[in-house]
């Protein structure tokens, strides 16, 4: 097939600054929180707080994997599309990643994202950058270019 029969969409390069950048904020302002929360209710109720914070992640992690693994069974049992609970599952695994790290605000956008009232916001988000990241390739014309072999298959 010759290059004109295919368009093909531009791919948006990633930008790896935007990356180190948040290995470089992410951890300076969940010092300076923590920092902050310590000063106003004290070293040991901090440390209590992240444990307790952590405890509930990994309970809501488990309770909302475990509805969004059930809800991933029946969509394909009954043979549909699952990309919502794909998605969900998804935000789950990145939303309990925050949830188990040391900090609290990442344990806020990883509630956000677990939360089954908060999730499909995040999931709206998700797949309006999964959109843009596509490649899109389209045949330029309704039918096949080229010429068509006919022909027989053969199981053997």
């Amino acid at each position: 097939m010759s290059s004109s029969q295919f368009r093909v969409g531009r791919r948006r390069r990633f930008p790896w600054w935007l990356l180190i950048a948040a290995f470089i904020a992410v951890p300076i302002l969940e010092i300076y929180v923590i920092i902050q929360v310590g000063q106003v209710i004290g070293a040991w109720w901090t440390i209590a707080l992240l444990i307790a914070d952590s405890i509930f992640g990994s309970w809501l992690i488990r309770r909302e994997g475990r509805r969004a693994w059930q809800a991933l069974t029946v969509t394909i049992e009954s043979g549909r599309m699952p990309a919502t609970e794909l998605a969900d599952g998804a935000l789950i695994l990145v939303g309990g990643t925050l949830m188990l790290s040391p900090g609290f605000v990442t344990d806020i956008i990883g509630i956000l994202l677990i939360l089954p009232f908060t999730r499909p916001l995040a999931r709206r988000l998700l797949t309006r950058v999964v959109a843009r990241r596509l490649v899109v390739v389209r045949r330029n014309g309704s039918g096949p270019q080229g010429p068509v072999v006919r022909g027989e298959v053969i199981d053997e």
